[in-house]
């Protein structure tokens, strides 16, 4: 992955690049965007660039395998069938350098399911940041720059991020950082205030159209409407067209929740319902439950949208026969958002913290229902 490849992003590579080739390289970024606008593809490019320079094909080549001596990861992992015990990001860097060959733009999901480890919350824990620590301590390979690349910086664990908050403050010379993070307010305050931060916006639907272009046999009027569907997200372009968007299954739970919902009005055996939906979705992994209760939030911001007649901004297309967004959306306005948004922000945080699914997620449906009846 060099620059070249990378989709967009041009004010900030061309910052990356007149930084670098100044020797102005700072010891520590943190590479802030959302998901599938290419954080970790830049950075990785960006890796290649300190390292390589110019013309340098041994290193490019090294580079072309993710397998440069001088450049090292750290990110999200979790016990499987091959690791019982004590998981690493070294344990894995075979998936890895598949993962980030193949899916550049890929999301933690994405990775998880490669891991085969949808079912468990990943996580930088302690044992990483101790690994860390021995890597950089060790002199250069090749005498110059070292770069540690920690992908999902969010996810450290707060003894992995006080192991680690001396290192970045004061690492050794030459040593360079690069935290990739989708959520900035999670990652701690005297980490992030170490770091100069880069903010990545999301694609633009133009480049998204470009790349599916060159790459997918589909024509400019497909590429548009897959563009603008993905919302800035390339990654999730990807998915739409090989039809294989977690989106689809989501989108099925969500509207047999809904139909629930209406029939519960004056209906009490409508409950059975709602804990059947509930407890189909608690049999699943605690990721795709909140990637699932994002993408509720993310329907009912649609439908507020399409109610307040703001339809530039509504990307949202259902594939379910019988079901029509523009039908749906009165029933979400402004006096029942905010409490929605609450309710599902709260569940996700209780998934996070390892509570009863099945209870949490009962007890959000009848909530939601009941605020999906509330007058306008």
């Amino acid at each position: 992955m060099d620059f070249s490849k990378i989709i967009g992003q041009q004010h900030l590579i061309s910052h990356l690049k007149t930084s670098a080739d100044n020797g102005r390289i700072p010891h520590a970024q943190l590479f802030v965007g959302p998901e599938g606008c290419g954080t970790l593809a830049t950075a990785v490019a960006y890796a290649r660039h300190i390292l390589c320079g110019a013309d340098n094909n041994a290193c490019n080549l090294k580079m072309d395998k993710l397998s440069h001596p001088d450049l090292h990861f750290a990110f999200p992992v979790a016990t499987n069938d091959k690791v019982k015990r004590h998981a690493v990001s070294n344990l894995f860097l075979e998936d890895w350098r598949t993962f980030v060959t193949e899916q550049p733009y890929g999301n933690l999901f994405d990775w998880y399911k490669l891991l085969g480890v949808e079912n468990k919350q990943g996580q930088i824990g302690v044992d990483e940041a101790l690994d860390v620590v021995k890597k950089l301590a060790l002199k250069s390979y090749e005498g110059g720059y070292k770069i540690m690349i920690i992908w999902m910086a969010e996810k450290m664990n707060n003894a992995a991020a006080n192991k680690l908050l001396k290192l970045i403050e004061e690492p050794p010379n030459k040593t360079v950082f690069l935290l990739v993070t989708e959520n900035e307010d999670q990652i701690i305050n005297t980490i992030k205030s170490r770091c100069q931060v880069l903010h990545f916006p999301a694609l633009s639907e133009e480049s998204i159209v470009n790349e599916l272009t060159t790459n997918f046999e589909i024509t400019p009027a497909e590429a548009t409407k897959v563009a603008h569907q993905a919302d800035g997200n390339y990654n999730k372009a990807v998915d739409i067209l090989n039809n294989d968007s977690e989106d689809l299954q989501f989108e099925e739970w969500f509207i047999t929740w809904v139909r629930a919902a209406f029939r519960a009005k004056g209906n009490k055996t409508a409950i059975n319902d709602l804990i059947a939906w509930s407890e189909t979705i608690a049999k699943t992994g605690r990721e795709t439950q909140k990637q699932f209760l994002n993408y509720c939030l993310n329907f009912f911001r649609q439908a507020l949208l399409q109610n307040y007649t703001a339809t530039d901004l509504v990307f949202l297309e259902t594939q379910t026969k019988g079901f029509s967004l523009a039908k749906f959306a009165p029933f979400v306005h402004g006096n029942n958002i905010l409490a929605i948004n609450e309710e599902l922000n709260d569940a996700i945080y209780h998934i996070e913290r390892n509570g009863n699914a099945k209870i949490i997620l009962t007890d959000l449906s009848i909530k939601l229902t009941r605020l999906l009846h509330q007058k306008v």
